[in-house]
């Protein structure tokens, strides 16, 4: 019997989960048309369910290479030699376990890791990946989840700065380069140079500015919301309203993945018999009432993440408190620093041409956390 789930990756033979294929298949347009781009939003936002998706349908027309930066330790980023051996661990695991890679390119990957003296360079992996796209049957895709883990130094920018020059190399030159890259995270690789350089020594070009905007929209529908309740329905007859409960769902979370399944798991793993006799009482508007008094009660991984972001950052939970204990108006800026800050945290989003908190969860919890200071 499957179940619902908040954490790491959701499995659509193991877990009731909002259907992707829509989202997938925008990405997957991307892919073709050889953009590279970057997937960023908040934490628990559904990035990595997402990759983990639109990997298994790429893999029917490509080779894709994919792996998460989180494999990667502080030490794999001190300098280029040490990042080149480590990237290359994370490949040699990906071949382990089924990726395809022509022998001579393997031995080249072996090669880097079994060096002592004259360490692998960055070009010199940026070679090697070139030849497996040139000798590779079919187009190479390059999806990397988890960069944040990297986004603090300077190897990753010169890493970056090797994609962009493939990329370039293949747009003026007709050269072999990744069909597409995606990068997954919750920062935006855009802003990195602010983040490591100091300004004097910042170059004019960001190491990224070749990447293609990402307009595919990452919140659940009401519909898809409506789909997952459908499926758990056929499942365990509770007799829900599910138009009803799956409105209801939406206009507290506006579609944050983590929140949208954690409201089903409390209602159906929490609820009996405290609250209720049994899942047909449970699976109601009140029963959703309750299960968001649940969740603002407890201490849960994306809780602790924004909680931590305001602690931190002064200046963001000052933003919060005037439009929220305050009321003030304040008004969408694109390029404002702060607001820059607080949608790459998943705290607001745009209405209307004003600043508004991300969803009704998240106000209650900081309106509750601002009454309380």
């Amino acid at each position: 019997m499957k179940k619902f789930n908040t954490t790491a990756v959701c499995i659509p033979s193991k877990h009731y989960m909002v259907d992707l294929s829509d989202r997938v298949r925008e990405i997957k347009k991307m892919v073709d048309e050889g953009e590279y781009f970057t997937i960023n939003r908040a934490r628990q936002y559904g990035k990595t369910t997402t990759l983990n998706e639109l990997r298994k349908v790429l893999e029917k027309e490509y080779n894709v290479l994919d792996l998460s930066f989180e494999g990667i330790s502080h030490a794999g980023f001190k300098d280029e030699q040490s990042f080149v051996k480590a990237f290359c661990r994370l490949l040699k695991r990906r071949y382990r376990t089924g990726l395809r890679l022509p022998q001579r390119v393997k031995e080249s990957f072996e090669d880097f890791l079994s060096r002592r003296e004259e360490k692998a360079q960055m070009d010199e992996l940026f070679d090697v990946l070139t030849e497996w796209c040139e000798e590779s049957e079919k187009k190479v895709v390059l999806l990397i989840d988890e960069v944040d883990s990297a986004t603090n130094n300077q190897v990753f920018l010169d890493f970056l700065a090797g994609l962009r020059d493939g990329y370039i190399d293949r747009s003026m030159y007709g050269g072999t380069a990744f069909q597409s890259v995606i990068l997954a995270g919750v920062t935006d690789v855009k802003h990195l140079k602010s983040k490591i350089r100091n300004e004097a020594d910042a170059k004019q070009n960001s190491p990224w500015n070749i990447a293609a905007d990402f307009m595919v929209d990452m919140s659940l529908s009401e519909d898809g919301i409506r789909g997952m309740l459908d499926e758990y329905e056929a499942d365990h007859q509770t007799g829900m309203d599910i138009p009803s409960i799956a409105k209801q769902i939406r206009g507290y979370t506006n579609g944050y993945p983590f929140l949208v399944s954690r409201i089903c798991q409390i209602i159906d793993q929490r609820m009996l018999p405290e609250s209720f006799a049994n899942l047909a009482e449970s699976w109601t508007e009140y029963g959703v009432d309750e299960a968001v008094r649940l969740l603002l009660s407890e201490d849960n991984t994306l809780f602790a993440s924004l909680m931590g972001k305001l602690h931190n950052m002064p200046t963001l939970r000052s933003q919060l408190r005037k439009i929220l204990m305050s009321g003030e108006v304040v008004i969408w800026q694109t390029y404002d620093k702060e607001q820059e800050q607080l949608r790459m945290y998943g705290f607001i989003r745009n209405n209307k041409g004003t600043v508004a908190v991300e969803n009704r969860i998240f106000e209650m919890l900081l309106y509750h956390h601002f009454i309380g200071e």
